[in-house]
């Protein structure tokens, strides 16, 4: 459910995030762009998440690790309304909750459709255009604009079953440029990706949250995660720490994460 953002977080205690000076402030002092109230997710008899309680803060680079079963892409899927919690709530801020934009993992993508680069990249144009109107000059240069900005400059004939797995994640990241939201979800964006696509990629990451935008990605690389989120949330099936990534990928959390994804107990 999404709900006000304005409501308490009646019995949740709510993580601490980075300040830009490397302190942790509260996350309610800090204006939030999505809150999960004691959220509970899962499908048939099988609880994926228990119990989830925190704050993303409008702004932020967030991480979101954990062992292989902890629950991430469960939690993305739960952001972005694919999935209804069993219990609890998720609320997006009033003005952020049409602005908010995902990439799936790419095993979820289905490139069996005759598209071009070019169309692809423009898809991200589709909440501002609709189905009939059609795209102008403007609109075009943006394409182009975005292409060459993952470095894709003459790949807009090319069709995407062509590209490969880097160029394709570039292209989906230029949709991204396209679709300008402010919360911008991404589940294991590098991937099976190569090293110079993700270097370039992770640029595109910093640019955008140096605009403000809230950033959310699935990751597995903890080296990756250290050196470029300022924030993590780490998930053993539950939230086992969330706020600096210093003190939450420490020695302690993510041994609790294994033993929570293995069925142990707290």
């Amino acid at each position: 459910m999404v709900v006000s953002a304005h409501e308490s977080l009646v019995g949740c205690s709510v993580h601490g995030v980075a300040a830009p000076g490397g302190s942790a402030l509260p996350a309610a002092a800090l204006s939030p762009a999505i809150e999960l109230q004691q959220v509970w997710l899962g499908w048939h008899d099988r609880i994926a998440v228990r119990d989830a309680c925190g704050v993303f803060p409008q702004g932020t680079l967030t991480a979101l690790v954990g062992p292989n079963g902890a629950g991430k892409s469960t939690l993305i899927k739960a952001l972005t309304g694919r999935l209804s919690p069993a219990r609890g709530r998720i609320r997006i801020e009033p003005g952020l909750a049409h602005s908010l934009a995902c990439l799936p993992q790419s095993a979820e993508l289905d490139l069996s459709f005759p598209i071009s680069t070019f169309d692809l990249v423009a898809l991200g144009a589709w909440h501002r255009l609709g189905a009939w109107r059609g795209m102008g000059a403007a609109d075009r240069e943006a394409v182009e604009a975005a292409l060459l900005a993952v470095g894709l400059a003459g790949f807009g004939h090319q069709p995407v079953d062509t590209l490969s797995g880097g160029q394709l994640q570039r292209a989906l990241f230029a949709r991204l440029m396209l679709r300008d939201a402010q919360v911008i979800l991404l589940d294991e964006p590098f991937a099976a990706v190569d090293r110079a696509t993700t270097e370039d990629l992770l640029a595109l990451l910093h640019q955008w949250h140096a605009q403000g935008r809230t950033i959310i990605a699935v990751l597995h690389d903890l080296d990756m995660v250290r050196g470029h989120f300022p924030q993590a949330l780490l998930l053993g099936g539950q939230v086992v720490d969330w706020g600096p990534t210093e003190r939450v990928l420490s020695a302690a959390n993510l041994h609790l994460a294994r033993h929570l994804c293995a069925g142990g107990a707290v």
